[in-house]
């Protein structure tokens, strides 16, 4: 049975389904039989990237799923070495291209890169994509607090979306408040916790047992409550409709403040602090 989640406005007027799936590093054509199988179970968002190398595979993946490109949601990012306006803009029109499609429905900055500091023309040039009608709808990834205010203050643009690192050992609180204030929806990456999720945490265990559901289950269903949008990623067609599947269970409050009281100060991933994270 195929499983679609269920989808959110954001602050432009566009809809993203509440769940996505994640590409990174899906590549080539094992990749792209990956993502036509996420697609024919039920998945509509694609999240990709310039720098994951594997646009052309996502893009292979829609065209053998044979959903009309019209019923999907396709994201990229625009890598740090792109920064300057002129050459965001024809990263922009790379990522159609190696795509295959006439738009992107959401495309974001990746990284601030601050010690570069160029992210508020890379901000412009995604403007100025929009108004193109290249991308629908516009945004940023990794981005914090000062970051978020300084784009705003010198383009009046507020992005519609903020991907940020997201998981129960950093359920980043104050950044997901900061976001809602503005009218901006918080992604997650990495939303299970990657070779560190906590799936025998006992708030975990014993939401999983309660709803007889998996571990990657509650987690997942954490962000759908939290406000969160995940991207999880699964080459596995059985496991790509597990994670899809947590819209038919709803976790008490109590359970919902167990699961995010797992976080850790030293909960990132890596090293990937956007205020001195550099991308290339």
């Amino acid at each position: 049975m195929t499983i679609l989640a269920p989808t959110v406005a954001l602050n432009d007027g566009t809809t993203i389904p509440t769940i996505g799936f994640g590409t990174y590093p899906l590549r080539g054509t094992a990749g792209a039989d990956a993502i036509a199988s996420a697609i024919t179970v039920g998945y509509r968002s694609l999240d990709t990237a310039f720098n994951y190398d594997n646009e052309g595979a996502v893009g292979e993946g829609i065209r053998r799923a044979g959903i009309p490109r019209e019923q999907l949601f396709v994201a990229s990012k625009l890598p740090g070495r792109f920064h300057a306006r002129d050459v965001a803009g024809e990263t922009v029109q790379e990522s159609l291209w190696r795509l295959g499609t006439d738009y992107l429905d959401l495309y974001l900055i990746h990284w601030p890169n601050p010690s570069v500091g160029k992210y508020v023309e890379a901000w412009q040039a995604l403007v100025d994509a929009r108004e193109a009608g290249l991308v629908r709808s516009i945004g940023v990834s990794n981005f914090t607090e000062a970051h978020l205010a300084e784009i705003i203050r010198e383009t009046g643009v507020t992005p519609a979306v903020n991907q940020i690192e997201l998981h129960p050992y950093f359920p980043q609180t104050e950044l997901r408040a900061v976001n809602a204030a503005l009218g901006i929806l918080t992604e997650a990456w990495s939303p299970l916790g990657k070779g560190n999720a906590p799936y025998e945490e006992l708030p975990v265990v014993q939401a999983a047992r309660a709803h007889g559901v998996t571990p990657a289950q509650v987690i997942l269903r954490w962000h759908v409550q939290i406000g969160s949008v995940p991207i999880p990623k699964s080459a596995t067609p059985s496991r790509q409709a597990q994670n899809l599947d947590v819209f038919g269970f709803e976790l008490s409050e109590s359970e919902v403040a167990a699961i995010t009281a797992l976080g850790r100060p030293d909960g990132r991933l890596f090293d990937g602090d956007p205020d001195v994270h550099e991308e290339q």
